[in-house]
């Protein structure tokens, strides 16, 4: 189906941690996506000239579910985030929907492991509560989240009530007087501690978000024997190596 463009009215804004926040909306006619699929919203004004600007990002809601969520990183001097950070309830933005192949496929017979760094996790909350895993749920499945400081781990409550599923967020850098109990190293780290009873080659995977993770994944699945035809993957940015790549970061799929 043709994406089209739709009017969007702002029905709820919360910061969820000091730098996401979640952004819940209506369009102004049904709209239909499939789970991992994202929105193309219009950034008025953003571009050379004065031209608008359109940015991706991952609906983080599953298709059945209304408003419409999405769950956004601050990107700091990123127009589109920056635009999004300040609508509240009853404000109105224009996009187009709905895009990508990043899509949940049910497999029977198989595992399903979603690998996400930060925001990443927004494709994945899609899928694993959409109508369409919860009718066909995966023999085992598996939702990994990296994030570098405990206070960046979202969705935790809502993943530990997915029947079948193994949550672990994991976290690089924890505070030293914290009290994080949970992984602490990144998402390739806590694979790495599981041996052969991880059902490596009956696994779908699912890797989203930054590109050095999904990079380091690949390579470690491959090492396990994982066929690249198991691989599904959706690369939100790679790290800028400069200030005008940073600028840029976000012109990819966001959360």
């Amino acid at each position: 189906m043709a994406a089209k463009e739709f009017q969007c009215e702002v029905k709820s804004f919360k910061m969820i941690t000091p730098s996401v926040f979640e952004l819940g909306f209506e369009t102004s006619e049904p709209v239909e996506f499939e789970a991992g699929q994202f929105f193309s919203i219009v950034i008025p004004g953003a571009g050379p000239k004065g031209r608008d600007l359109r940015r991706a990002y991952s609906i983080a809601s599953p298709p059945e579910k209304r408003p419409i969520e999405l769950c956004v990183k601050l990107v700091e001097e990123g127009p589109g985030t920056n635009f999004l950070i300040k609508l509240r309830p009853g404000d109105r933005f224009r996009a187009f929907a709905s895009y990508g192949d990043f899509t949940y496929e049910p497999k029977p017979g198989r595992a399903a492991c979603f690998i996400a760094t930060g925001t990443g996790i927004a494709p994945f909350r899609s899928m694993v509560f959409s109508k369409e895993f919860q009718e066909a749920l995966p023999l085992q499945s598996f939702c990994l989240l990296g994030v570098r400081e405990e206070e960046e781990v979202i969705y935790t409550e809502e993943f530990q009530t997915v029947k079948g599923l193994t949550w672990v967020p994991t976290v690089s850098r924890p505070n030293p007087s914290g009290s994080w109990t949970g992984f602490k190293g990144r998402v390739t780290d806590w694979l790495r501690t599981q041996g052969d009873s991880f059902p490596w080659k009956e696994t779908e995977y699912y890797l989203c978000g930054n590109g050095a993770m999904i990079d380091e994944t690949k390579a470690l699945l491959a090492e396990k024997g994982v066929e690249k035809t198991s691989i599904h993957q959706e690369v939100y940015y790679k790290t800028p190596k400069d200030a005008a790549a940073a600028k840029t970061a976000e012109a990819a799929p966001q959360h």
